[in-house]
This record gives C-alpha cells, structure tokens and sequence, in this order.
C-alpha cells in the first residue's frame, strides 16, 4: 500500500502492481505522467528531496546517489524487484547528488574581513610586546645607572666624611695642646701684676697657686665652620657639614658692633644735609623720605606748632619748606610749568627766518557782522551752521590775496564768550574791529579794544553795515576817540575802512590794510624746527575722536609728530584744513584741524 500522487488523480487506492520500495528519509516520490504526439504517453517517477540546511563549520556527510528506473508502461511483473544502490561509486564530478552548503558573497566577505581584522591584531599585539620589552629594558638600565650613582655619590660622601673628622680631630689636638701655652702665659701675665702691689719681703718666693684656667675646660674657640662664617667666606666643605647652627653675617656683625659702639659712648649719628626738591603740594611722608627722616619726627613738628596732621597730609610748598629748613635742609622749589623750560622760547638764528602770513582775528559786539564780514572775503556760508547766528567757537581760515595768504580767526562776541575773545587776542598779530555803523559802540566793542591792547596788537576798524540808510560812519568814529582809539581820518595812526558784508563793498580795501599793516610788522618765523603753536578750540567728534584746531606759530607740523598741551598729549594722525582736506604739513601761521 502506498500513497500516489498524479497529477489528475489524488484519491489513495491499493495498486498491487506497484513496485514496493523501502523509502528513505526526507525523499517523496511522485508520478508525472507526459504526453506525447499521436496519443502516446509515458508515466515518470519523480524524487523530490528535502535540502538540509548546516551550519558553518559541520562537516557535511557524503549522501550515496540513488538510481531509480521508472516503471515501464507494458510490463506486468507480478514480483517486486528491488535494486539495491552501488555502496560506494564515485560520485561523477558533473553532477552530485550531495547536497553543498554553499555560502553567500555577504557571508564569504565578512569572512574574510574577520580574518584581516585578526592578522592586523595579532600584528599590533606583536609590535605592544616588542615595545613593552623595549620600555621594561629602558627602566632596568635606568634603574642600573641610578643605583650605580647613587653607590658612588654615597662612596663619595662617606670619604668628606672621613676627612673633615679627620681635620676636626686635628684642630681639636692642636687646640688642646696650644690651650696649656696659653694658660701658663696667662699666669705668668697676672702674677707679674700681682707682685708690685705685694710688699717686698713677704712671701715674694713663695708660688701663687691660681686655679686652673677655664679655657681649657670649656670650648671657647669656635669651630673651623663658624669661623669661617663669621669671616664671611663660605667653602663647600662648610656648607655641606653636619653643623646645623646658623652664624651672622659679616653685614650682621658690623652692624651690631657699630650699635655697641654708639651704645657705649652715646654718640648720636651723624645727620646728612641734603637738598630736598619741593613741588607745589606734597604729603608728609614723602617730605620725611626725601629729608631721610622719620614721618614721626615730622608729625612731631608738627604737633608742636600746634597742628595735628597725618603722614598722608598734604602741605602746600611754603609749610613743606618751613620744616626743611627747621630739620636743616636746603630748599629747591619746582613747579609743573618747568617740565616746559627748554621747550618754547627758542631763540632761531635770523639767516632762518623765513616771512610768514598775518594772523588777523575779528572782533567786535555780537551781531555786529564779523562772521558775515569773513563769510564775505571767503566766499563761503558759514552762518547758517551756527545756532541763532550767534558764533559758538572760534573758526580759523586762511584766504590768498594778490599771491599772499592772510589766515583769519574769527571769535565770538557774545556777553558768555569773554575767554574765547582772550585766547583770540593772545595769538593773533592784527586784530580786527568790527562796529555796526547803526549800532556805534557797545559794551562788547570796548572789551575787544581792551583785550587787543592787552596783548600789544595793532587795531584796524571795520565800519561795517554802511549799505543801511541809518547808517552813520562818522558817530562810530567819534565814539572810538573816547576809548583811545584814534583813526586816521581823525589824525590817528589806526587804519579804517568803511565796508558793508552783504554787498561786498570795500572789502579789498579791507585786505589791502591788512597786507599793508602786516608788512609794518615784518612777520618772520623759522620752519625748520620743532612746530610750536595754540590751541584755538578742541572738541570730542563721536566719529572722529578728540579734534583739536591749532594755529603753528613756528615750525612746522607733520602728522607722526607729539603734541602736548597743558598735562595732555598724543600724536598727530592727520591734518586737515579750513576746507577739509587732508594735507602733509602744516607751516608757520596755517590754522589746520589735528585728530
């Protein structure tokens, strides 16, 4: 009985003409029947086998090929007939019947990954030894030479040793046996001043026992090392030795002999005059190091004169020098304006002289027309950038006339504004004044004639707004004759020019004065030399920092070049001029802008 399985029919039936056949494991027959031309047909035994899966590393056991004969279609053989297999034929090297366990690229890849990855470790593991075996013999041999310097810096102390015990044993025998010498001197030394006191008879043989001295006894005379601490030498065997006491100094020694000495004969120490150089203020205590005495000898003084100061105190100049000279020290006052000796007031030789333009500074009572009058000979409108038209600072500006420069600062003449008309007046070499001819003479007029006389500058009077029809020239002359200034039409020596800013009337006129006034006065200035000048105005610009405008009196100015004024200085990034240009230099009377 056996189980059938075709294609069409697949119900179990018993065929007694079926071959019996043991089956083996994991095989399934089945019967496939084919189908040929002219009606033919023929019946196949099929084997399906069931694939065993191994894994890696089993060895795969060698399955012996079946031969199986299908069953012809006309026979009808009552008895089975079972061919039993060939036990061992060779398995034809075409096709196997043995089931391969075949591996996959992936598979054959990691592989041989893991190989190469065990061939480089046993590599880095081979080089880790040989490296540790290399380091462990490195440290023995290091280990070997220190031990070996060690046995021999021990050798070596143990022969100092030896030897400097050797040298103590003979200072200490020498000291014993040249300690009795002494001894006897010394007994020999006080009986011969013991005998003239003694009368002459009486027991004058007879031997004076004395005890025996105690040098001997006790170790009076310092060691070798001691000594040579106190003689200030210091020897390697000395300063390698077992004697943990530390000696003096030589300093040490002389300084405590020499406080002995005072101590024994009450000498007071020798006081040193010197010469104490005073600023305008300073403190007490360095007052007191500068006269090299104690703060507490000067606060002393002080408590005397009836004053209670600390040493931080600061006493002004005339206190400091009244208590130098109490202590006996001479005086040398010095103030901050002297660091400047040296610097200014330079004497030029005249062969360097070279002519220079004027610096003319315009003044006169506020809205009178100055900065219009200088808006007119510049051709620029400088107004519009004041608030209200009043002038806030000073402006200088350089114009050229007829081939020479004439340099301009104008100044304001507010009531507020009495310094900046100062510092105007100070540097200029002509000065300016403008009189409204319908406003005559005010309060601001005659502080500018004032200031102009001040600082020595001659005076040339512009009678400005003589387009209006109040206008009258001739009342601001007379007005002037009150305050000292005396013009030309009325027999003066001071030049005046009637002008008017908006129409631009007589200004020539006006700068012909001036050239002419500035050729009188011969202006000469060296510019081969170290620039000197004034500040004019300095501001703080958010974009291009502290801008300060200087007006070079002699010299010449480069950028590069320190400046200093007053307790401030800096150096010179870049020069610019009226006209906001950058420029290389500035020379004598040229007003420029230094940031």
């Amino acid at each position: 009985m056996s189980d059938t399985k075709s294609g069409d029919d697949k119900t179990l039936s018993v065929t007694p003409k079926k071959t019996l056949t043991l089956k083996r494991p994991g095989l399934e027959q089945g019967t496939v029947r084919q189908n040929f031309s002219h009606g033919r047909t023929k019946s196949v035994v099929v084997e399906t086998k069931k694939r065993k899966f191994s894994l890696p590393g089993d060895k795969a056991e060698p399955v012996a090929p079946s031969v199986f004969t299908p069953k012809p279609a006309a026979a009808a053989a009552p008895s089975p007939v079972v061919q039993e297999a060939p036990k061992a034929p060779p398995p034809p090297p075409e096709r196997s019947g043995m089931v391969l366990n075949e591996l996959s690229r992936g598979e054959m890849e990691a592989r041989r990954r893991a190989l190469e990855g065990s061939k480089a470790r046993e590599v880095e593991d081979r080089q880790r030894a040989q490296e540790e075996s290399k380091r462990r013999a490195e440290e023995e041999e290091r280990r070997k030479r220190e031990r070996e310097e060690s046995a021999r810096r021990q050798a070596e102390e143990e022969a100092r040793l030896q030897t400097e015990a050797e040298s103590r044993r003979r200072a200490e025998e020498e000291a014993r046996r040249r300690a009795p010498q002494a001894a006897e001197l010394a007994t020999v030394d006080e009986e011969e001043e013991v005998k003239p006191r003694r009368p002459g008879g009486a027991g004058a043989g007879a031997p004076v026992r004395r005890p025996a001295t105690p040098e001997v006894a006790r170790p009076a005379k310092p060691t070798k090392g001691e000594e040579d601490r106190r003689r200030g030498k210091l020897t390697l065997n000395t300063a390698l030795s077992d004697e943990d006491a530390r000696g003096r100094s030589l300093s040490s020694m002389r300084r405590r002999q020499e406080k002995f000495k005072r101590a024994m004969h009450n000498e007071p120490r020798e006081k040193v005059m010197r010469e104490v150089i005073l600023p305008e203020t300073i403190t007490i205590q360095e007052l007191a190091q500068r006269m090299s005495e104690r703060a507490v000898d000067v606060v002393k003084f002080f408590m005397k004169q009836g004053q209670i100061l600390k040493p931080g105190d600061v006493i002004d100049a005339d206190t400091a020098e009244l208590v130098a000279s109490e202590f006996g020290h001479t005086v040398r006052r010095v103030a901050e304006s002297d660091i400047e000796e040296g610097l200014f007031n330079i004497a030029d030789r005249p062969e360097d002289l070279v002519s220079r333009p004027p610096v003319v500074t315009i003044m006169g009572h506020v809205d009178h027309g100055k900065t219009s009058l200088l808006d007119a000979i510049r051709n620029a409108n400088v107004v519009s950038g004041e608030a209200g038209g009043i002038t806030q600072h000073i402006g200088a500006y350089q114009i050229e006339k007829n081939g020479q420069k004439i340099t301009f600062i104008d100044t304001p003449g507010h009531a507020a504004f009495t310094a900046m008309r100062a510092r105007g007046a100070q540097v200029t070499d002509i000065a300016v004044l403008v009189v409204a001819a319908d406003d005559s003479v005010m309060p601001q007029t005659i502080e500018s004639i004032n200031h102009a006389k001040a600082a020595g500058v001659p005076i040339i009077v512009a009678i400005n707004k003589i387009d209006k029809r109040d206008a009258d020239p001739q009342k601001v002359r007379t007005e002037l004759l009150r305050h000292e200034v005396f013009v030309e039409s009325m027999g003066g020596e001071v030049l005046d020019v009637d002008v008017s800013a908006t129409k631009g009337t007589n200004l020539d006129k006006l700068l012909e004065a001036i050239l002419l006034q500035a050729e009188v006065l011969d202006l000469k200035a060296n510019p081969d030399r170290t620039a000197e000048g004034a500040v004019i105005e300095a501001q703080l610009d958010k974009g291009r920092g502290p801008v300060a405008t200087v007006l070079v009196q002699t010299g010449t100015l480069m950028p590069g070049d320190i400046i200093v004024a007053g307790n401030e200085w800096g150096r010179v990034r870049a020069l610019v001029n009226d006209r906001g240009e950058h420029v290389p230099e500035a020379p004598p009377a040229m007003p420029v802008e230094v940031l």
